[in-house]
């Protein structure tokens, strides 16, 4: 017992002397520190990464993670890293904006404040790297981020931080590194050209714009894809000799490519894709030897490729579908009218010719001031005299049949104003399609010989016809019938509205004829005229064995983007926007290029009219059908019946009741938790062996989203879209045997 008690003696004391003689670790964190510490841990909510912390935790020895990284130098946190689970990623969460934005689960609670959270965390002021990414922050960047002057890396990405990024991100003059990508941050990018040693800016998936951000020359990574920019590229490109990496992807960039682009010399990535962008580019463009990626897809180029770009090479892969280029396969180009009647639209501003003008602005304005001042006088003369002998022609025909002849009259001012808010980038389809035309009576009958019975349209109950316009294209008249409650002049306010409702991935209507009858002054019937699709339904080429053999994955993959962008048209492309649209794979048509187009959508006058739907007549699984004609809910309930399109097209089986939905969601969920191969074995056996498993993948994690029971889980059409695409990037750089698979887009 002695010994025992002798020994322990001496260990007490060993212990008490080496407390005496060693020093202090260097990377031991000074007690305000760590109090700052325990503070971000409250105010961020306690996030998993940051559970677990006690009194004794020794931060600045913790082993990094996936998810935390604490290093210390001397006595100060020098790096933070912090990564949650609140993602905004679109695979996971609609992406709203700053108007839309609510507090939810992916979201830190209403409690939160990042004022708060900033003015605590600045407090850390020897931080270099500060990496918070989907911790659910809220709230607009405060300007005392300045106050990290030793910071070298921000990144603040997959929030939900929004309005302007602070133009006090300059006086970061050690900033390196800004991320800021995921969020919903708005309005113009600061000059960042102040910034000296900054190498790489990521501020993809926002809501900026509209003109393209100053730069330093000393960037190696520019990402700006998903934005609004729309500008022109800066002609001095030259200056960024060290840049490795461009993606300005869907924005709206307009006027030419500057041909100096490609030859940077330490570029590798380049991705123009889904901008207005013009032109044909010099025949001598050169290359630089260092360039591995273009992409060029979704603009409006004209003309041949420059020999360094139009083939794809086992150094360097090159995209340009959906321009209109001689280049390539042309079945995946559009014609050149259609890019030189949209590059008209999209036309930029002629700065220099303003003001060349500009002197002669006071003249100009004086001489039209003078001939409308006249104009005017004899308008008001002529309109008093037509006003009386309109009265009284009024009083003679009132008997008269009502056949719309050449325009609406008495229209809402705000259904005119809604029609029009369409922006260039959502009408970028309906080109090719003839001016929309309010047709006679007599043309409605010629077109179709009387209304023959030869020429209806089987399966459409008496109420579709084939028709043949007086141009000799082929069109389908669908013939509706009003409630008596409405009228006339109510249901012309809403054609005014459909008129704007084109776009390449809808079944576009023509135009239209309205009669009504003396008898019953408070009815009506109307023709619609829809453009003719020929190839069929996508159903039918799902189904039938030799038309499915056309449907490989990439062709797959096209169709299904073509139908998120047309839902995308619906739900932005027109205030008010267009919700439950009865989505299913019998409702969407393919043209001779396999072009999807959506029929049987919710057009403004459907709840007007006694048949059921105001394309389609046929209503198969009740999990189809929907009422919810609201955003908050047709919105969710149109990207779930997509998700039954995706489900479809990957497996092949046809989907016709709720349970065996859920089954082929259920299994595919599986076969993705299990291995590549047990997916493998869940796709249709025809489209085997023609696709990347990463693209697969990534539409099997869009589709299982989509169809999420919560519908508050399910993407925006948005980040449907977004992720569609690179679905299709991953497919167009795969190469099976040598040979490119690639998808339209």
């Amino acid at each position: 017992m002695e010994l025992n008690h002798g020994l322990l003696t001496m260990a007490r004391s060993i212990f008490i002397f080496l407390l005496v003689l060693l020093p202090i670790s260097s990377g031991q964190l000074s007690s305000s520190e760590r109090r700052i510490l325990f503070r971000l841990q409250r105010v961020l909510e306690f996030p998993p990464a940051l559970q677990g912390w006690t009194n004794w935790t020794d931060f600045c020895s913790l082993t990094p993670s996936s998810s935390l990284t604490i290093v210390c130098s001397g006595n100060h946190i020098t790096e933070l890293t912090v990564i949650g689970n609140k993602t905004s990623s679109p695979l996971f969460s609609p992406k709203p904006n700053e108007e839309s934005f609510k507090v939810s689960e992916q979201t830190l609670s209403e409690k939160f404040s990042i004022d708060t959270f900033f003015t605590t965390l600045t407090k850390l002021s020897s931080l270099k790297v500060l990496s918070l990414v989907s911790l659910g922050l809220w709230g607009s960047l405060p300007p005392k981020i300045n106050r990290l002057q030793s910071l070298q890396v921000l990144n603040l990405s997959s929030n939900f931080i929004y309005g302007e990024i602070p133009p006090e991100v300059t006086r970061l003059m050690n900033l390196q590194s800004l991320v800021l990508a995921n969020n919903m941050f708005k309005g113009l990018v600061p000059d960042l050209s102040p910034l000296p040693v900054l190498e790489e800016i990521d501020v993809g998936g926002n809501f900026l714009g509209p003109k393209f951000p100053t730069l330093g020359n000393k960037v190696v990574s520019v990402v700006l894809k998903n934005n609004t920019f729309r500008s022109e590229l800066p002609q001095e490109l030259e200056i960024f000799v060290l840049l490795h990496r461009l993606d300005i992807s869907y924005n709206d960039i307009i006027g030419r490519i500057p041909s100096a682009l490609f030859s940077l010399p330490s570029l590798e990535y380049i991705n123009l894709a889904g901008n207005g962008l013009m032109g044909a580019l010099p025949a001598n463009t050169s290359c630089s030897g260092a360039l591995k990626f273009v992409d060029l897809s979704d603009n409006l180029l004209v003309g041949d490729l420059p020999s360094c770009i139009r083939y794809n090479s086992s150094t360097r892969a090159v995209m340009y579908r959906w321009n209109c280029l001689s280049t390539g396969n042309l079945k995946f180009q559009h014609p050149n009218s259609f890019c030189h009647e949209k590059a008209l639209a999209v036309k930029p501003p002629m700065q220099e010719q303003k003001k060349r003008s500009s002197s002669k602005v006071g003249l100009l304005l004086g001489t039209i001031g003078a001939v409308l001042g006249g104009l005017m006088v004899l308008c008001l003369i002529a309109f008093i005299i037509f006003w009386k002998l309109g009265a009284r022609e009024t009083e003679n025909n009132t008997s008269k049949n009502l056949v719309a002849g050449k325009s609406f009259n008495g229209l809402s001012p705000k259904l005119v104003t809604d029609a029009r808010n369409v922006s260039s980038a959502m009408m970028f389809g309906a080109l090719g399609l003839p001016q929309y035309h309010v047709f006679s009576l007599e043309e409605i009958e010629e077109a179709t010989n009387n209304f023959n019975s030869s020429y209806l349209i089987e399966g459409s109950q008496g109420q579709m016809y084939k028709a043949r316009l007086t141009d000799g294209s082929v069109a389908v008249v669908k013939c509706l019938k009003l409630k008596q409650k409405h009228s006339p002049h109510t249901l012309g306010r809403h054609m005014e509205v459909l008129s704007k409702l084109r776009h390449q991935h809808l079944v576009s209507i023509l135009g239209h004829t309205l009669i009504t009858h003396q008898e019953h002054p408070h009815a009506a019937n109307t023709f619609l005229v829809f453009e003719y699709v020929s190839n069929g339904t996508l159903r039918s080429h799902l189904t039938d064995p030799r038309k499915r053999e056309a449907l490989k994955w990439p062709e797959r993959m096209a169709v299904t983007i073509g139908v998120a962008r047309g839902i995308q048209f619906l739900h932005s492309g027109v205030t008010p926007g267009l919700f439950g649209n009865n989505l299913k794979t019998e409702n969407i048509l393919l043209d001779e290029n396999l072009k999807a187009k959506i029929s049987n959508y919710n057009i403004p006058l459907s709840s007007m009219v006694e048949s059921e739907s105001p394309y389609n007549g046929d209503e198969t699984a009740n999990y189809h059908n929907s009422n919810m004609h609201s955003a908050e809910d047709g919105a969710p309930q149109d990207v779930y019946q997509l998700g039954s399109i995706l489900l479809e097209l990957i497996t092949g089986k046809q989907i016709t009741s709720q349970s065996q939905l859920d089954v082929h969601r259920t299994q595919l969920e599986q076969g993705l938790a299990d291995s590549p191969s047990e997916l493998h074995e869940l796709v249709d056996a025809s489209i085997r062996n023609t696709f990347a498993y990463e693209s697969l993948r990534t539409t099997v994690e869009v589709t299982i989203n989509c169809l999420s029971k919560d519908a508050s889980q399910r993407p925006s059409i948005e980040d449907v879209l977004w992720n569609l695409q690179y679905s299709v990037q991953v497919q167009e750089g795969w190469m099976p045997s040598g040979e490119s698979f690639s998808a339209q887009s």
